[in-house]
């Protein structure tokens, strides 16, 4: 299928050996038609990462965007959450402005009145009383596919992503010890950063700059410890190590929670982990918090991208606690992220700008590159062809 601007043989070399590959065409980052064309077969056709859970409170419903679509969000007092299209069944009036929230047992379209339960179900339309073929059974909200996992929601427009276990492969058991799902927002942000999603998380997935930009993180992990992992789903990713003496990511490498997340041992309390699901959700854990980053694609070289900081209920709840230690960390680090990403997306608007190779050190970087070209080959994720970066990268050594 073919994506306007990016030729068959751009997408070819991206697709070649690791260490025979060239990054993406400009055009993947700058053009206007390639973002419409990645809304509709990447953020709409797979399953697209619109918040916590947890922000989507009973008894209410709030509207999020996810492709070039809006969706609602209910959730009844006993049930699992669910997604619907975010149209009146009427006359095609959106029932509520994307990214705001109400309260109630009920969704009101604000333009004739008509009124749907937090099942969707149509439950009153006035004036069509008087109708004697009218039957509210026949003009439900239309249902989008979704999905709870580890607290977050995810939603798949296009209704033909793979199963959402099959997409997400064994990133869920390396999550697992984690216990995302229990764990609660204690800090968050919002930044819009002037550079394309993607380079964003190719950034994300390489240390190979550390040592340039990011002198308070050199301090508490060394850039030269990472690990690549194999993924076998829409997934890429890997792990760095702390130095000897410290205990996580912070200015001093010292945590200001009283305890490290419970049921982590070993490894795991000397290891942040960096994990992207495609399309757009970035999540690292830490021994004592989870950090995560949300995109949400505006324009070809703008990207607004929302920041969690996630921990335990039970060290929100203390006495004293302040998540400011991990906070301030990331900001200072995203900040620096956010200006050398920046100056990628003023480079890719020049005409000198030709796709470029990957050192031996940006391993993680060739899958991210890797999962977004396969998707342009084949104009949706296909997980069977994911498994070719695995088998090109692994090494006895690793």
């Amino acid at each position: 299928m073919a994506v306007p601007g990016i030729t068959e043989a751009q997408i070819e070399a991206a697709l070649q050996p690791f260490g025979m590959s060239r990054t993406l065409p400009a055009a993947a980052y700058i053009s206007d038609d390639v973002l419409e064309w990645e809304r509709k077969h990447f953020f709409a056709g797979g399953w697209t990462c619109v918040g916590r859970a947890s922000d989507v409170a009973e008894d209410s419903y709030t509207a999020v965007t996810a492709g070039n679509d809006s969706l609602v969000l209910s959730r009844e007092p006993v049930g699992h959450l669910k997604a619907f299209f975010n149209v009146c069944r009427h006359r095609g009036h959106e029932l509520l402005p994307c990214g705001s929230s109400a309260a109630g047992k009920v969704i009101k379209c604000p333009y004739h009145g008509w009124t749907y339960g937090l099942d969707g179900s149509l439950k009153g339309a006035p004036h069509f009383s008087d109708q004697p073929d009218f039957d509210v059974a026949d003009f439900p909200l239309t249902e989008a596919r979704t999905h709870e996992w580890g607290g977050w929601v995810f939603v798949n427009v296009s209704g033909n992503a793979p199963e959402f276990d099959r997409y997400l492969g064994s990133l869920s058991d390396t999550i697992a010890p984690y216990r995302a799902e229990r764990l609660v927002i204690a800090a968050r942000d919002e930044y819009v950063v002037k550079s394309n999603w993607k380079s964003i998380i190719e950034n994300y997935h390489e240390c190979y700059h550390c040592n340039h930009i990011h002198p308070e993180l050199v301090q508490v992990s060394s850039p030269d410890s990472g690990r690549t992992w194999y993924p076998d789903g829409a997934w890429a990713g890997g792990d760095m190590e702390l130095l000897d003496g410290m205990h996580t990511m912070s200015m001093d490498g010292q945590t200001g929670a009283s305890k490290m997340l419970p049921g982590l041992e070993g490894k795991q309390l000397r290891d942040v982990l960096y994990f992207e699901l495609f399309p757009n959700l970035l999540i690292s854990p830490h021994p004592d918090y989870i950090l995560t980053h949300r995109f949400e694609p505006l324009e070809p070289g703008f990207t607004k991208v929302e920041c969690h900081w996630l921990f335990d209920p039970e060290e929100v709840a203390r006495d004293g606690f302040d998540p400011y230690y991990a906070v301030d960390f990331w900001d200072i680090t995203n900040k620096q992220d956010w200006s050398a990403t920046e100056g990628v997306q003023r480079g890719m608007n020049s005409k000198g700008y030709t796709p470029g190779p990957l050192s031996s050190v940006e391993e993680t970087v060739y899958q991210a590159i890797y999962l977004v070209a396969s998707g342009y080959k084949h104009g949706r994720i296909n997980l069977e062809d994911l498994a070719k970066p695995s088998e090109i990268l692994a090494r006895p050594d690793k």
